[in-house]
């Protein structure tokens, strides 16, 4: 896999997003708030007439822009359906996706809120309901653009490519590969043991962060990451604690979600098989970005001796979740 030279966002400075704005018609003050985003680069930008609105400008290279599009297209779609997302804006000719000095960007409703309580049956029920809406869109189709979340491509493809480049320190290569290697197998096992689970399009990362309370209730953000998955990707993120807290958690969403969508309890041997993939897969994004120098500054223990003990002891933990029964008995 090519490596990532991201530092083409050097050259998006506020007078190119300003002007990249006024090109698709729109008439920005000149205020301008640089959001919290990595993968992207994402801007609060103030108007001349009426409230402010959100630019994202794309990480080249990540994404083709049928990928892109096809993500606008899902979103769009759910929001048809009143599911509580933030569509990309059309312009009036329909497009959402747009090209300035060769940065493509893409603009949303300023839509804010707060961290939901994941702590009340009533909050983990009502997320429940709204991502079951959304599988129950999910399904209908499937992407064609963007790949699935599977073992190979935020496993296999992970471990190869850290060990191809020089991310990890010398004297724990051998290590590394050995547990990864190891937790690869595990998932295998558990996929194994989930059987013929169906995919569908997924938020993919539909974690607290990705979802924003109001008074009315949630609103689900961000489907940068949406793929093809198995639905339970998008309830175990959301579950955090003891063992008898996260039953108690997955109890709640599940009682919203199947008033909407059909869950697949085999799905349950996925969990700490989904958990082991995301934590490979994390490592290998920050290697692929370490050319940022946005990662640089943000992620500076990344790449230390003391990272890489961790996430050794972090996948021998993995593979001993993996070779239990599900959390819920099944």
């Amino acid at each position: 896999m090519e490596r990532i030279f991201s530092h083409a966002f050097a050259g998006l400075d506020p007078d190119v997003v300003l002007d990249a704005i006024e090109g698709i018609g729109l008439y920005p003050d000149g205020r301008l708030l640089a959001l919290n985003s990595y993968e992207n680069r994402v801007y609060r930008v103030g108007m001349e007439d009426g409230p402010p609105i959100v630019a994202k400008f794309y990480r080249p290279q990540r994404w083709n822009d049928d990928a892109i599009r096809e993500e606008h297209a899902f979103v769009a779609a759910l929001s048809e359906r009143e599911i509580p997302v933030v569509p990309a804006t059309p312009s009036p000719d329909g497009t959402t996706l747009h090209v300035h000095d060769g940065f493509r960007f893409a603009v949303f409703p300023m839509q804010g809120g707060r961290a939901p309580e994941l702590d009340s049956s009533d909050t983990l029920e009502w997320l429940g309901r709204f991502i079951g809406r959304i599988h129950a869109v999910g399904r209908l189709e499937p992407f064609r653009h963007r790949p699935e979340i599977s073992p190979e491509t935020f496993g296999r493809d992970s471990l190869e490519y850290l060990l191809a480049h020089d991310f990890i320190p010398e004297d724990l290569r051998d290590a590394y590969r050995s547990v990864g290697a190891q937790a690869l197998d595990g998932v295998r096992h558990c996929y194994d043991r989930a059987g013929d689970v169906r995919l569908l399009r997924l938020h993919g990362d539909c974690h607290v962060g990705n979802v924003l309370w109001t008074d009315i209730g949630p609103h689900f953000v961000d489907f940068d990451d949406s793929r093809m998955g198995p639905a339970v990707q998008d309830l175990w993120m959301l579950l955090s604690g003891e063992r008898s807290e996260m039953v108690r958690q997955f109890s709640d969403l599940l009682a919203g979600y199947e008033d909407f969508a059909e869950f697949n309890e085999r799905e349950l041997h996925l969990v700490e098989a989904l958990r082991t993939l995301r934590l490979m897969h994390y490592s290998a994004w920050l290697a692929r970005r370490w050319d940022d120098p946005a990662f640089q500054a943000a992620f500076p223990w990344f790449n230390t001796q003391r990272y890489w003990q961790d996430r050794i002891l972090e996948l021998r933990e993995q593979v001993a979740l993996m070779s239990e029964p599900p959390l819920w008995g099944f």
